[in-house]
């Protein structure tokens, strides 16, 4: 089994919000970290500033892998914003990915929705 970290980048509006949504499918994990803060960086470089990670193909969730989520989130929220406004949510993420999500209290600072067209939803409201 290829563990490897891919990244697909798709961007889409959801009512006056653009929201670049980041499909991540393998191993999110010390190999894959700079994968996802690469594209991160990427979208942020040119525009972005709401963002999705869409997790629905994460086999594996390390700490390596938090600490990109938390780096992204870092990049993506202002100072001052924390709490206040959701520029990264996540999504579709599946039952061991969620748990561990869970038990670190990364669900408690961004906000998961268990499909992609939820996640979007959330963004014209």
């Amino acid at each position: 089994m290829d563990g490897t970290l891919h990244v697909t980048k798709e961007q889409l509006q959801q009512g006056d919000v653009h929201v670049t949504v980041l499909h991540l499918r393998g191993w999110l994990d010390a190999q894959g970290e700079e994968k996802l803060l690469a594209a991160a960086r990427d979208a942020h470089n040119e525009g972005s500033r709401h963002l999705l990670l869409d997790l629905a193909e994460v086999e594996t969730l390390t700490s390596a892998g938090m600490r990109a989520m938390q780096k992204v989130y870092k990049l993506y929220t202002p100072p001052g914003e924390y709490f206040k406004v959701a520029y990264v949510k996540i999504c579709s993420a599946p039952p061991q990915v969620h748990h561990i999500l869970g038990i670190t209290g990364f669900l408690m600072t961004i906000p998961n929705y268990e499909t992609l067209q939820a996640a979007l939803d959330s963004y014209a409201r």
